[in-house]
């Protein structure tokens, strides 16, 4: 953790007398973080962002001089990204894509259409043709095997809505050979089965047989395959589960057969979590201690209004605290010593939960708690209006304001 998150939250609560609520996003250490994984990556694969895990505009400026581009999976993700360039390279995916969805990504020219379905691909082949648009389209097949790592989320290798089952690639290649076909194009496929794996070498596997299978359809379809998106899904630890040892991916990767015989075939990865995830904190002060039948539970300014991921994914989030001297009430400052104590936020439901009978050496009311890994999936998946209360503020370390103590030093934008 950038040890200037800790300075900024001094600073944040001596300007304040309200109960601090917020994101800090690491926008320096992020960028850092992703030139290390691009310098890591083997020759012929390019690395995309999957907007999907944040899509705060500042994130898309910063990996914008980084990546190859983004991942979208909707029409309003695709505005972000091009409200920030107008020419950078976008891959639109998803299952649901709406027919003006598919017409606006048509004329907005993204850079690869995923195609998810048979009856998407006879929708894009007749909008290419009117808006008189080449459309290059990358076929997302749903491959039907048990070699799959494991993750809590799957979403090939089984029965699922997205992609198409492989046994329909003959159908969607008649398709796409059709002489009603004037302006789609087949460009390679895209694989996407799993999220938050944390087997480097198991992820490799997993790739070996994506180019395994596109190498059977060239030779069997005669096909021109430019393009093998092998999506994402690099894992990211909230627990003592060792972290996805990207080093050891990229080694095997740098090291395998298949990947050299590439040739002018690019391999594509998408990830979202991975890159942004330990970039992001959210901090929030604890308004209140109580004992409840043996019981004690520290209540924050916030939640999972804020931050729904420990809620929705079932863990406990890891946090740190920040004590704070600061206390303006004449009477004692409540406080616990060597206590498991669950943390809870503001609303009205027992489902309100971010850590369940965390062991702490010293928690205060007034204290901040710092909840790591909250750069993904934190902000943009939570009910932020629920109960309506006040959304947190934002604010980004950047290179050059990070040592600065007055607030003008902050890029700030309230939630």
């Amino acid at each position: 953790m950038n040890p200037k998150v800790k300075e900024w939250i001094h600073v944040l609560q001596e300007q304040s007398s309200e109960p601090l609520c917020a994101y800090i996003y690491d926008l320096e250490g992020l960028q850092k973080h992703v030139q290390g994984i691009i310098k890591a990556l083997p020759v012929s694969t390019s690395l995309f962002y999957a907007i999907k895990a944040n899509p705060d505009p500042k994130m898309i400026q910063a990996l914008l001089p980084l990546v190859r581009g983004f991942e979208v999976a909707s029409i309003g993700e695709l505005n972000k990204v091009r409200e920030v360039s107008e020419s950078v390279p976008i891959l639109f995916g998803g299952p649901g894509k709406k027919d003006d969805e598919l017409e606006m990504a048509i004329r907005k020219k993204v850079t690869y259409l995923h195609i998810e379905s048979l009856l998407e691909l006879k929708k894009v082949i007749r909008l290419a043709k009117r808006e008189q648009q080449p459309t290059q389209v990358l076929l997302r097949m749903n491959l039907r095997t048990n070699t799959l790592p494991h993750t809590k989320i799957t979403m090939g290798g089984r029965p699922s809505p997205f992609g198409m089952d492989e046994y329909l690639i003959e159908d969607a290649l008649s398709l796409l050979k059709e002489k009603e076909n004037t302006h789609a194009h087949l460009c390679g496929f895209h694989f996407h089965s799993l999220s938050n794996n944390l087997q480097a070498a198991l992820h490799v596997e997993m790739i070996h047989y994506y180019l395994q299978k596109v190498d059977e359809w060239k030779k069997r379809y005669g096909l021109d395959i430019q393009v093998i998106n092998a999506g994402g899904g690099f894992g990211v630890s909230y627990d003592d589960t060792p972290e996805f040892d990207w080093e050891c991916f990229t080694s095997l990767l740098a090291q395998s057969e298949q990947v050299q015989s590439l040739g002018n075939t690019q391999l594509f990865f998408e990830p979202g979590r991975f890159l942004v995830a330990d970039y992001g904190y959210y901090v929030a002060e604890v308004i209140d201690l109580k004992l409840s039948q043996d019981q004690y539970f520290a209540i924050i300014r916030g939640g999972t209004h804020h931050n729904r991921l420990p809620a929705s994914w079932g863990h406990n989030h890891p946090f740190c605290i920040v004590p704070q001297e600061r206390w303006l009430y004449p009477f004692e400052r409540p406080e616990i010593t060597k206590k498991g104590v669950t943390i809870v936020g503001e609303l009205c439901t027992p489902k309100d939960c971010l850590h369940s009978n965390a062991l702490v050496e010293r928690l205060r009311v007034g204290d901040t708690l710092i909840f790591k890994k909250s750069g993904a999936y934190c902000w943009t998946i939570s009910h932020h209006d629920f109960l309506g209360h006040p959304h947190p503020k934002f604010y980004y370390i950047t290179e050059g304001n990070h040592d600065e103590k007055s607030n003008d030093s902050f890029q700030i934008l309230n939630g």
